[in-house]
């Protein structure tokens, strides 16, 4: 795991955020100073459940899941974070512990805004709560959509809306640019609660 200045390539696709393009430009200013870059291994945490909190992350590259994974190893998979994607922002607001693991599907980078720096502009500015409230509302508005369709929608209709939602990066990206999904039938599986069997159906 490596920590450094971010990349110029980086920042571009950034702006291409729906979160960070909406954050006034003093705001952005500081994610880009405050924030390291830095590449997980596969397999590797980014953090652990009921880890304390140390600040908000987005995804670069690769791609990181969000879930639970049991002492038998056994695992529920929320969501997974692709480029870009923030997570994190939960304990950030009711300082509570992390409430789910974040792992490496594969070698992966992510912008890392620590805590400290974060809590020091919060508490200066306000205002800037604004801002992490539209990220958790944008993010709960897909948790009712899946809610919705679970009692209404067929597996098949599902899963073409679970497939949509990764490609919007649950609505973190302005324009949807990669129409490509690396991710398993175990892991869709996973995430709509049904076998990988039937997912091979659909």
């Amino acid at each position: 795991m490596d920590d450094r200045i971010l990349d110029l390539i980086y920042i571009n696709r950034l702006k291409e955020n729906t979160w960070f393009s909406v954050l006034l430009e003093v705001f952005q200013k500081f994610i880009l100073e405050h924030g390291k870059q830095i590449t997980f291994e596969k397999n590797s945490y980014v953090f652990h459940a009921q880890d304390e909190f140390d600040g908000i992350y987005t995804v670069l590259e690769g791609s990181i899941s969000l879930g639970y994974v049991d002492v038998n190893g056994n695992e529920a998979l929320s969501a997974i974070a692709e480029p870009i994607m923030w997570f994190g922002e939960i304990s950030l607001i009711d300082h509570e512990p992390r409430s789910h693991d974040a792992i490496a599907l594969k070698k992966s980078i992510v912008l890392h805004i620590p805590a400290k720096p974060l809590n020091e502009l919060l508490k200066e500015h306000p205002y800037y709560w604004y801002y992490f409230a539209r990220l958790t509302s944008q993010k709960l508005r897909y948790v009712f959509l899946e809610q919705i369709a679970i009692q209404t929608r067929s597996i098949s209709q599902r899963l073409a809306q679970r497939l949509l939602f990764i490609l919007e990066g649950y609505g973190n990206h302005i324009l949807i640019q990669d129409h490509h999904i690396q991710i398993s039938q175990e892991q869709l599986a996973n995430m709509l609660t049904t076998s990988r069997q039937t997912i091979n159906h659909e």
